[in-house]
């Protein structure tokens, strides 16, 4: 039977998101400095206040103030009409030291022993609908909001535009799963008081946001997804009218609010553990990255369409309590799920000291994946400078996103038999 799905995105100037900014800048900070630090660190954020709390185990002493600060003023908020911007807003510290009973389950003398830092299940998803494997609704909703950063930053085409903004993108897909057509697409933008006339000002920006934004969006697709997008969309821009309060003054944030949005737009499975704020002992957000690099490069190899995989752990403890496959019927070559899940256990160690090093996940490598989705993006080398409060530097150059390196697809395909030339 034929159905709409939908998925949302939030920009970076969403107070959810500058909580997971904030966080993971501060977990950057920590491993630049200290690779081993532990730290689990929250943030809130309301009309010209944040508030740091968590817990760190570190031989490092930063001014997590000012990487709060610079955080904020990084994501745009610069101007004191907003409420709230990062050279003027307060910045509260309630950040200790981790427990002894948390660490001692962690730090093994066998580093490969390793426990995990919680309990928890953990889910990682791929679909071959779109060219990075997430499902298309997220990746859209996603790639409208970038493009709409770019326009405010660039303050060319639309130069009205505040940082907050949300977006919302439902397809129509046939009875066997293959997206059909665009169906609707919500954006509301957070806006300057532009004009005194409201109803002329939402109709300007609806106007600029068809015309100027969605163009921009759609030139950059592939001819199959732009052939997506017909002349019967229904769009709600700003369906309230005015969005000129918005951010921290017009909503509180917090770190961890956004899960969906983070991974995979509410298709395949969300075990509930955030991942912003957390080093990569954690297994909420290292086994997160492993599961997603196993299903990607499972669908990648050509095996099944889409695959959902879960790995749950106990707290302080190495290896795995379990591991599961599921397919949802498009396994391909005769394999059964359970033949997938044997092969994939043999082939990826999933005890979290195995999975930080295969995913070089002790880099500082998290501020830029804490904004637009931490999965479906494209891994990348960067070069990033970090300070310390006595003045020292420390300049590195970062690998990102290697949980999306496609470098397990020709060895699935040999260990599957596939002959990847048919």
């Amino acid at each position: 039977m034929a159905y709409l799905f939908t998925s949302e995105s939030v920009s970076e100037g969403h107070p959810d998101k500058i909580a997971d900014q904030i966080s993971d800048a501060l977990i950057d900070n920590f491993l630049a400095f200290d690779p081993e630090a532990k730290v689990a660190c929250e943030t809130l954020v309301t009309t010209g206040q944040v508030i740091l709390a968590g817990e760190v185990k570190s031989s490092v002493y930063l001014d997590v103030q000012q990487i709060a600060r610079d955080t904020i003023n990084r994501i745009g908020y610069t101007k004191s009409e907003y409420m709230f911007d990062g050279n003027s807003c307060g910045v509260l510290s309630a950040i200790h030291e981790q427990s002894d009973d948390i660490n001692r389950g962690v730090v093994k003398s066998n580093k490969k022993e390793q426990g995990a830092g919680d309990q928890g299940i953990v889910f990682g998803f791929a679909t071959n609908e779109s060219d990075n494997y997430i499902p298309l609704t997220l990746d859209l909703s996603h790639q409208i909001l970038k493009e709409l950063a770019a326009l405010r930053r660039s303050g060319k085409d639309i130069n009205y535009l505040r940082p907050d903004a949300k977006s919302q993108v439902t397809i129509a897909y046939s009875d066997d799963h293959q997206p059909q057509r665009i169906n609707t697409i919500v954006i509301s933008t957070q806006h300057d008081p532009f004009m005194k006339d409201e109803k002329a000002m939402a109709a300007k920006i609806k106007e600029d946001i068809i015309n100027i934004l969605m163009p921009k969006v759609i030139a950059k697709l592939t001819p199959a997804h732009r052939a997506l997008f017909e002349n019967n969309i229904t769009y709600h821009i700003n369906p309230t009218g005015n969005f000129v309060i918005g951010g921290p003054h017009g909503d509180s944030g917090l770190t961890g609010r956004k899960i969906i949005v983070d991974t995979y737009g509410g298709r395949g499975g969300h075990g509930g553990g955030a991942f912003s704020g957390k080093d990569p002992s954690k297994v909420d957000r290292s086994a997160a990255y492993a599961t997603r690099h196993m299903a990607k490069n499972l669908v990648a190899s050509g095996v099944c369409d889409q695959a959902l995989i879960q790995v749950s752990y106990a707290i302080g403890v190495a290896k795995p309590t379990s591991f599961y496959v599921n397919t949802a019927g498009t396994s391909k070559y005769g394999f059964s799920d359970e033949a997938i899940a044997k092969v994939l256990e043999n082939t990826f160690d999933m005890r979290p000291a195995a999975i930080e090093e295969r995913l070089k996940l002790r880099q500082p490598m998290y501020t830029e994946a804490a904004a637009y989705g931490h999965m479906g993006r494209v891994p990348q080398m960067v070069k990033k400078t970090f300070k310390l409060p006595n003045g020292e530097t420390k300049t590195l150059h970062v690998e990102l996103f290697t949980w999306e390196k496609l470098d397990y697809k020709d060895k699935l395909q040999e260990l599957f038999g596939i002959n990847a030339s048919k």
